[in-house]
């Protein structure tokens, strides 16, 4: 498997010869997003490889549709080109076309490679009538019994601990970045690096990906503070636009 960091949560992954995109955001930086009830960003950094130049893309798989550094102008304006964009339910019906949705738990195909939507909650109890619906997702190659999991911007919680029951994670791509917002203080929508670190305890994967930790104003955690929360050597670093064997 080979897996290109593009930016924020923006990856490709070449897997049993299938190329999956994820959460496509592909806008210049300096940009200002409105995120719903007061809440906005700025995207700081670009993206490391250029739409142009992605080449084949069998397959997008978004978490979620409804926030700019998910799915960008330039990463939306890409989806019609595709062959099939795998997203929540809410999204699908929203995006229309090409767009299938799937609920957690829920299994499709794409090129051999199983796809698996797994739960994920974008920020405290009760709040995903506000900030709507997300999913993360698990591949498993042909003939394998563990998958790559991509956590999809999630906080902490029952859902996502019940992967580690339900699956054998060989690769997690996590999510991570703690997302807050000057008008609701406190309130996390993304993991941090103790939370990741905790998660990562119950799954026991052989290899853990950070991803969404920079590119925007929103994050408030960086890779120096991720780093921090596990043991030296733990984390697998992607350098933006270099496609790295893992």
């Amino acid at each position: 498997m080979k897996i290109t960091h593009i930016g924020g949560p923006t990856t490709l992954i070449e897997l049993a010869g299938v190329r999956l995109l994820t959460d496509p955001t592909f806008d210049a930086p300096g940009r200002r997003y409105s995120f719903g009830l007061g809440t906005s960003s700025v995207k700081t950094a670009g993206p490391a490889i250029p739409v142009e130049q992605l080449g084949r893309i069998d397959a997008v798989l978004l978490t979620h549709n409804q926030h700019g550094d998910n799915l960008d102008d330039a990463g939306r304006a890409l989806l019609p080109s595709v062959p099939l964009v795998l997203t929540t339910v809410s999204g699908a019906a929203r995006l229309g076309g090409n767009a299938a949705g799937l609920a957690p738990w829920r299994t499709t195909t794409v090129g051999g490679v199983a796809v698996t939507a797994t739960p994920a909650r974008h920020g405290p109890p009760l709040s995903r009538p506000v900030v709507g619906e997300a999913i993360g997702f698990a591949l498993r190659p042909p003939g394998t019994s563990s998958v790559v999991w991509i956590s999809g911007d999630t906080v902490l919680y029952g859902g996502v601990k019940e992967v580690a029951d339900r699956l054998s994670v060989d690769t997690a791509i996590l999510h991570l970045g703690k997302v807050q917002f000057g008008l609701t203080g406190p309130v996390k929508y993304t993991m941090t690096g103790r939370d990741a670190a905790r998660l990562v305890a119950r799954l026991r994967p052989r290899r853990v990906v950070p991803v969404h930790y920079e590119g925007w104003s929103h994050f408030h955690e960086g890779r120096e503070q991720v780093a921090a929360a596990f043991p030296p050597d733990t984390l697998t670093w992607l350098n933006p636009g270099v496609p790295t064997e893992v």
